[in-house]
């Protein structure tokens, strides 16, 4: 009986060793992550980031490489890219609220808006809202005249440019739009 419970402890002692020198390595060998270059599409992760992908990250590269060259940081990117995925799902569309929805301005009229950022003609040309650096850029002026924006909720501060009905509305883009911003960060 000795003789089979020694047996079986080496079997179990082997069977230990042996899950050892197989699981330890796969555990401790992590790939690096793939660099995400802002201005490279064709490093943008084929599954997304935070359930973006493809033209949306192609438009979201376009508004932090605007927000950049205005000189405004990661928050004003991050706000871009929140307006953007608030207003459009990041698709650069060629109607609004009144085609999709029929809703009209405050004052009864027709709404007139598109683009990442939805906006209507009083912001531009359709050629300037159709534009995607374009329309961010009338984004940005905007939000710099904001006085105190970076202080704000990011809801709040989008809400004074954009003009919309719900000053919380632009909330549940937060998190998305942060974890695509720190992604397309990244030194590639």
């Amino acid at each position: 009986m000795r003789f089979f419970r020694r047996i079986a402890l080496s079997a179990a002692g082997v069977v230990v060793v042996a899950l050892a020198a197989v699981l330890i390595p796969l555990g401790l060998a992590h790939e690096k992550p793939v660099a995400i270059c802002l201005g490279d599409p064709s490093t943008y992760p084929e599954a997304g980031i935070a359930g973006w992908q493809g033209e949306q990250l192609v438009n979201a590269a376009t508004i932090m490489q605007t927000a950049t060259a205005l000189g405004f940081g990661r928050d004003g990117q991050v706000l871009g890219v929140m307006t953007a995925m608030g207003e459009s799902s990041l698709h650069n569309i060629d109607y609004g609220d009144w085609e999709t929805s029929g809703f009209t301005n405050p004052d009864g009229s027709r709404t007139t808006s598109i683009g990442l950022f939805q906006q209507q003609d009083w912001w531009g040309s359709v050629e300037q809202r159709m534009d995607p650096a374009t329309a961010a850029t009338l984004f940005y002026q905007r939000l710099s005249r904001v006085p105190d924006w970076q202080s704000m909720d990011r809801s709040l501060a989008i809400h004074r440019v954009q003009i919309n009905l719900d000053p919380t509305y632009y909330t549940r883009y937060a998190e998305d739009a942060v974890a695509v911003v720190d992604a397309m960060s990244q030194p590639c």
